[in-house]
């Protein structure tokens, strides 16, 4: 895979990540905003989850975001380095269609498993 094509997907990749990051705040923020309500008794409401299983829920979504975004960075300093689509355990390829679904990749499908 060529480097152009390599840093479009990163950045298709990247504003998806950018986007659910802003909705995870928000979530954030408004959870943030609920707990504040001194009248909230969540932990006794048998209607729904409580405020803290939600903040887990929206707070592992944003670490995943977060690593993603990570995993994103190091992706473009392999296009960079001229080494993006190359595995780093066994040094073969990594198919086009892995780095299509996971343009972040670092090892190919064999590895990997």
């Amino acid at each position: 895979m060529d480097a152009v094509t390599a840093t479009r997907m990163l950045d298709d990749r990247e504003r998806e990540v950018e986007h659910r990051l802003s909705r995870l705040r928000e979530d954030e923020d408004s959870l943030r905003h609920d707990r504040a309500d001194a009248t909230a008794d969540d932990e006794h409401d048998p209607e729904g989850s409580t405020l803290s299983g939600e903040w887990a829920q929206v707070d592992a979504l944003r670490r995943g975001a977060e690593a993603e975004r990570a995993e994103i960075l190091a992706a473009r300093e392999r296009v960079a380095s001229g080494v993006f689509g190359v595995c780093e355990r066994c040094g073969g390829p990594i198919a086009d269609a892995r780095l299509e679904a996971r343009p972040f990749a670092r090892f190919c499908i064999a590895c990997a498993s």
